[in-house]
């Protein structure tokens, strides 16, 4: 059975003017994204923030969010590292802590061969007992997990049960699909590849537009799933422009600014990212509303 089905936010943490995590803010979020169709909430990712959280910060904004989702949707908790102690450590404490799946990017700067990265992930899910999600992102990573090493880990772990795949790469999505035989949950990690992955099998997305979108973002999935490939079509289309607003700079930089335009009061970003510029802002600004996003 899949951790979910549809559209899954890769939440943002929300932080105070000093810098502190905004726990209120965050149990915000929650609520929201329960009530808006959001059908999965992805926890300390690449759009939370993970790299400049303490481990410390990590496992309280897990269990946070674990606790104030009480169950109304599933909360998959990003526990990768390029430390496979550490990985294993914070993968333990976030299953035994109740979180739905794990999400679990490759190594990065050390890196690994194919053969290590099997290593790596057959040792986590050897002491984490729960599901897990394999996350394959090179242009962030250095790193990028071949069909083949998708197919070994889906046929000989258990509890490895799904791909997020942020490679780009449209045909390596269907050479994973080809050689597990379609048995492994495919996750896009591109809001602008989600209807080009689901005909290929997927079971969704793992989303930064479910940010400041989330029902539209759940409706792009829907539909598809409903038979209405023209109006899935339709809505991945017409949030290309706005999708292109929110990678204009690094992700979190844009989609914690546009939360903020729309008065959602998040805060900034850690060092060493940095504020949007006012240009970029200007045209995230008239993508939002070009898309139909209120703005404060």
């Amino acid at each position: 059975m899949s951790i979910f089905k549809g559209a899954g936010v890769a939440i943002i943490t929300p932080f105070h003017e000093d810098g502190s995590i905004n726990y209120d803010k965050l149990d915000e979020l929650i609520d929201y994204h329960c009530e808006n169709g959001t059908d999965s909430i992805i926890i300390c990712g690449t759009t939370g923030e993970s790299s400049t959280l303490t481990e410390e910060e990590h496992m309280e904004c897990i269990k946070f969010t674990i606790e104030r989702t009480k169950k109304r949707i599933p909360v998959i908790a990003g526990t990768g590292s390029n430390c496979t102690r550490t990985a294993i450590e914070m993968s333990k404490d976030a299953a035994n802590a109740g979180a739905d799946g794990l999400l679990l990017v490759t190594p990065y700067y050390n890196k690994a061969t194919q053969a290590g990265l099997v290593a790596h992930y057959k040792a986590i899910a050897a002491e984490a007992k729960a599901p897990i999600i394999l996350y394959s992102v090179k242009s962030r990573t250095g790193m990028n997990i071949e069909p083949a090493t998708v197919a070994q880990l889906v046929s000989e772990v258990e509890n490895i049960v799904a791909v997020k795949e942020a490679s780009g790469d449209i045909s390596q999505v269907a050479k994973i699909m080809q050689m597990t035989d379609g048995n492994v949950d495919l996750y896009s990690g591109n809001d602008d590849q989600i209807v080009p992955l689901l005909s290929l099998g997927g079971k969704g997305v793992i989303s930064v537009l479910s940010n400041i979108a989330p029902r539209e973002t759940h409706d792009i999935c829907e539909k598809f799933f409903a038979g209405d490939l023209e109006g899935s079509r339709a809505l991945q289309l017409k949030a290309l422009p706005l999708i292109q607003q929110l990678f204009c700079e690094v992700n979190p930089i844009p989609v914690k600014k546009a939360a903020n335009l729309m008065g959602m009061q998040v805060g900034g970003v850690r060092m060493p990212l940095t504020e949007m510029t006012e240009a970029n802002a200007a045209n995230l600004a008239k993508a939002m509303a070009d898309f139909g996003l209120k703005l404060v």
